[in-house]
C-alpha cells in the first residue's frame, strides 16, 4: 500500500539530520534461488521507507546542498524485458510517482554520482554490507579525489547511515501503526485456523500450507520462515524443517507472522495438536503464560527495554522451581543463570520493518534503551525440554517446547497488543479447538 506523503515525509526528516552529508542508501540486490531463477524480491527496508519503490537495482542518493537533492537511480523502460519480468517505472515514474528530484537510469551511475560527493565532508553510506556495491562508491570517490588540485574536496568523514535512519524507525507512525496492526490481524486469523485444523496424524507441512493460504488471501506473504514444531521438534528454537507428523499426546508449537505492505507480526502459540492438554503440559504452559503476562506488563513508557526479560525470568525460575525442575532460592538461580538450561532467549525483539526490526537496544550510557511511545516490541518467553536435559529431569517433561509471544506497541497510557486475539489462556484454547 503506496503511501507517497509518508515516504517523503521520512526523507525530509532524514535529510534535516544530515547536517550537509551525503548518503547513498542502494536497493537490496537480487538473490537467486538456483541456476538463473531468483528468489521472490523484497526491497530492503530503509530504501523502501525512504521511498516506496519497491524495484532492484536502483539507487537514492540524498544531498541537501545538491541542486537536485533526492536522486533516483532506476532501471530504464525497456517494453521487451517489461514483457518477461513485468513493469517497471523508468525514470519519469520515479520522478512523478516516487517524488525524485532528479531520475537517472541506473548505467548512468557510475557518471553521475561522484558529482554529488564533490564539497561534502561527510558521506553517509553503509560499508561492508554489499561489496559489489562499495566498489561503486569507492570509484566515485576515487574521481572526486582526482580533482584535489582543481580545489574540489572529497568527504573525509565516513558515517553508518543507520544511525539516523534506524532510530528513525524506531518509533512508529500512525501509517505505520496501521500497517503492523493489518498484518497483525491477518496473522491472528491464520493461528485460530491453524488451532481448528489440526489433527494427530497431519503433517507440520500441511500446517504450513495453509499459513500460506490465509496469508495470500490477504494479499500479504511470510514475514519470516515459518517455524512448525511438533512435539521434540518444539524444543529447537529455529526449527523450520516443517516435514514430520504430528502424533496425539504431542504439543504443536507455531511461530509464524505475515508481512503486510512492508510491515511484520511475529506470533507464537503452543497448543495441543488433539485438542487437549495433558496436566504436565498444562503445568508448564501456565508457567509460561503467567511469565508472557506479567513480562506484557512491564511494556510501558519510562521502563527499560530489559525490565520485561528480567520480569520474565523471575515467573519462569519460580515455575520451574514449583514444578521441581530447579531447587534452591530464586535469586540465586537467577543469579547463577540456571535457568537457562530451559530459556536460553531474550524476551523479545524491536518489530516493524523488519520482523527483527533495527535500533539499538541500549542508550548511550550503556544501561537498557528506556521505552517510549512508539516503540514497537515482541514478548515471547518459553520453556524448553529437549534432549539436552534426558537424564536431569523427569521422562514426562522431555520433549515439550512451549512459547507465548505478541506484538506490543508502547503507547502514551501503557501499551497495546497488537496480537492479542489469538487465544492462549488454556480453556480458551481448547474450546476454540473442540468447536
Amino acid at each position: 500500500m503506496f503511501n507517497p506523503d509518508f515516504h517523503r515525509h521520512n526523507r525530509e526528516r532524514f535529510m534535516a539530520q544530515l547536517q550537509g552529508g551525503v548518503a547513498i542508501i542502494p536497493s537490496a540486490p537480487e538473490a537467486t534461488y538456483s541456476h538463473d531463477v531468483h528468489y521472490v524480491y523484497r526491497q530492503h527496508s530503509d530504501f523502501y521507507y525512504l521511498t516506496g519503490f519497491t524495484e532492484p537495482n536502483s539507487v537514492l542518493v540524498i544531498a541537501p546542498g545538491h541542486k537536485d537533492p533526492v536522486t533516483l537511480f532506476v532501471m530504464p523502460r525497456d517494453l521487451e524485458k517489461e514483457i518477461w519480468n513485468g513493469f517497471r517505472h523508468g525514470t519519469a515514474g520515479a520522478e512523478q510517482t516516487f517524488g525524485a528530484s532528479k531520475a537517472y537510469t541506473i548505467d548512468q551511475l557510475a557518471a553521475k554520482l561522484p558529482e554529488y560527493l564533490e564539497n561534502t565532508s561527510d558521506l553517509y553510506y553503509a560499508f561492508g554490507r554489499n561489496e559489489s556495491f562499495d566498489r561503486v562508491v569507492h570509484e566515485a570517490l576515487g574521481v572526486v579525489r582526482g580533482k584535489v588540485r582543481a580545489g574540489v574536496r572529497a568527504p573525509k568523514h565516513y558515517v553508518e547511515p543507520g544511525s539516523i535512519l534506524h532510530e528513525m524507525r524506531l518509533i512508529k507512525q500512525d501509517y505505520e501503526v496501521a500497517m503492523m496492526q493489518k498484518a497483525s490481524d491477518i496473522s491472528v486469523e491464520t493461528h485460530k485456523a491453524l488451532m481448528q485444523a489440526v489433527r494427530p496424524g497431519m503433517y507440520e507441512y500441511e500446517m504450513d500450507a495453509l499459513i500460506q493460504y490465509h496469508f495470500r488471501r490477504h494479499n500479504a506473504r511470510y514475514g519470516y520462515p515459518s517455524i512448525i514444531g511438533g512435539g521434540l521438534n518444539a524444543t529447537v528454537l529455529h526449527y523450520v524443517e516443517n516435514d514430520k507428523q504430528l502424533h496425539d499426546g504431542d504439543l504443536l508449537l507455531v511461530d509464524a507472522g505475515a508481512e503486510y505492505a512492508h510491515y511484520n507480526a511475529d506470533i507464537t502459540r503452543t497448543f495441543p495438536v488433539n485438542g487437549r492438554f495433558s496436566a504436565t503440559q498444562k503445568a508448564v504452559y501456565e508457567v509460561v503464560l503467567a511469565a508472557q503476562l506479567a513480562a506484557t506488563a512491564e511494556v510501558r513508557p519510562g521502563n527499560t527495554f530489559l525490565a520485561p526479560h528480567d520480569k520474565a525470568v523471575e515467573i519462569l525460575t519460580e515455575g520451574l522451581i514449583d514444578l521441581g525442575l530447579l531447587n534452591g532460592s530464586r535469586d540465586a538461580l537467577i543469579e547463577s543463570e540456571a535457568y537457562k538450561k530451559f530459556y536460553m532467549h531474550r524476551t523479545g525483539h524491536w518489530i516493524g520493518g523488519d520482523v527483527h526490526d533495527l535500533g539499538e537496544y541500549r542508550e548511550a550510557d550503556g544501561g537498557s534503551r528506556i521505552l517510549q511511545p512508539g516503540m514497537a516490541l515482541t514478548i515471547e518467553p518459553g520453556l524448553y525440554f529437549g534432549p539436552h536435559l534426558k537424564g536431569e529431569i523427569p521422562e514426562e517433561f522431555l520433549h515439550i517446547g512451549i512459547r507465548i509471544e505478541d506484538d506490543i506497541l508502547v503507547t502514551p497510557e501503557g501499551n497495546h497488543n497488537f496480537t492479542a486475539g489469538v487465544p492462549k489462556a488454556v480453556a480458551e484454547i481448547e474450546a476454540l479447538m473442540q468447536a
